[in-house]
């Protein structure tokens, strides 16, 4: 039986060749696909961020080589990053918890 982190991986790896095409023996995301799954797959964390052109400057910013196209890699940075962010929202939630 799968461990929660070893589930919370395949879940990442599923997620990203939901929307993932092969090229050229690599599988990627085109930018279009990549806002897709964020909409889809992260509409909550969308919804509390005030700049709307948000989706815009983290797929530039992922995409390195400026072809279009995110690699897993490139999908895994992203996800660190949101939940490096998260992580710290939630810090500040058990803070809070914890004054009451």
């Amino acid at each position: 039986m799968p461990t929660e982190l070893e589930t919370a991986m395949e879940s990442l790896i599923v997620v990203f060749h939901r929307y993932a095409s092969e090229d050229g023996g690599y599988y990627t995301v085109s930018r279009d696909k990549l806002k897709q799954l964020m909409k889809n797959e992260i509409p909550a964390y969308l919804q509390v961020q005030k700049d709307p052109a948000v989706i815009d400057k983290m797929v530039k910013d992922l995409d390195v080589s400026g072809g279009g196209q995110i690699n897993f890699e490139q999908f895994f940075c992203l996800i660190a990053g949101l939940s490096v962010s998260c992580e710290k929202a939630y810090q500040m939630k058990l803070r809070k918890t914890k004054k009451k």
